[in-house]
């Protein structure tokens, strides 16, 4: 276990609980190594419209936290979330940008004030199932990528502060994913099967152009090549991103060859999404 104080009976360690098999896990390891453990289970999008899972991550928190025998807060930053990182999301995405919510959404609110919020409830420490490492010197905490390059999520912590990390431990930095389930397995826990979270709460499972069409307005506009050509009309620029190749809805051209197309630039002055 990477770079995780003594247990001290006085100290309290709550830990994130997503509902999921990683922060499962953690909690797990830290129990496991003498620390005085308490789960907090954080809301951040309030819209009950059959995409979110917060309901069934909550309830699974709660049986993962029943079988550990540690006490599970629950509290809601939906209204900072929408203020701090969603308010940001569509900024950005009506400016052409492709911004990603996590990385806001961990030094704004799980390492903001949902870490202030621990502390309220008598943390010393909290801890996360994130994968990253953390390495403590004479001159302070640093991040570290994961064991399981896989599966590191340092990036997505790279703006929280230092001095949220030199409170915060990582119990999971040491171990592959492969590792995580087995001991959840062992355990006995719940969750130790269940499937990663691929996305984020706001969105869900839905489609991206639904959820973001129905936020904004886009206005649809010429697709072009790299010459100019008009080849095409999209269906509003912030429903694309650079890079992107499927839901083009591009056909064939004459005398030209039979590639595939990719999103290379949005011109937002001419309301043009240029393709190579």
């Amino acid at each position: 276990m990477n770079s995780l104080p003594a247990p001290s009976r006085a100290d309290t360690v709550i830990v994130g609980m997503s509902g999921g098999v990683d922060s499962a896990v953690a909690a797990l390891l830290l129990k496991q190594a003498g620390h005085a453990v308490e789960g907090l289970f954080m809301a951040n999008w309030d819209d009950d419209d059959g995409y979110c899972t917060t309901a069934g991550d909550f309830q699974d928190a709660r049986r993962t936290c029943d079988q550990l025998d540690i006490p599970l807060h629950r509290v809601s930053f939906a209204a900072e979330y929408r203020e701090r990182v969603f308010a940001h999301f569509l900024r950005e995405y009506a400016a052409g940008r492709t911004p990603n919510p996590d990385v806001l959404c961990n030094r704004e609110i799980k390492f903001g004030v949902c870490l202030k919020y621990m502390h309220r409830l008598g943390a010393a420490w909290v801890a996360t199932g994130h994968y990253a490492r953390l390495r403590r010197t004479a001159q302070g905490v640093q991040l570290l990528k994961a064991a399981d390059l896989s599966k590191d999520q340092s990036y997505f912590l790279h703006q929280v502060p230092a001095e949220a990390l030199s409170q915060t431990m990582f119990p999971l930095g040491d171990l592959r994913k492969d590792e995580v389930r087995r001991r959840a397995h062992a355990a006995g826990l719940v969750v130790y099967d269940k499937p990663d979270s691929t996305g984020i709460c706001f969105i869900g499972e839905r489609p991206f152009e639904e959820f973001i069409t129905g936020h904004l307005r886009p206005e649809p506009g010429p697709i072009e090549d790299a010459a100019g050509h008009v080849i095409g009309t999209h269906r509003g620029l912030p429903v694309y991103t650079l890079g992107q190749r499927s839901g083009l809805r591009i056909g064939g051209r004459a005398g030209a060859a039979a590639a595939p197309w990719f999103v290379a630039a949005k011109d937002r002055s001419r309301n043009a999404l240029i393709v190579v």
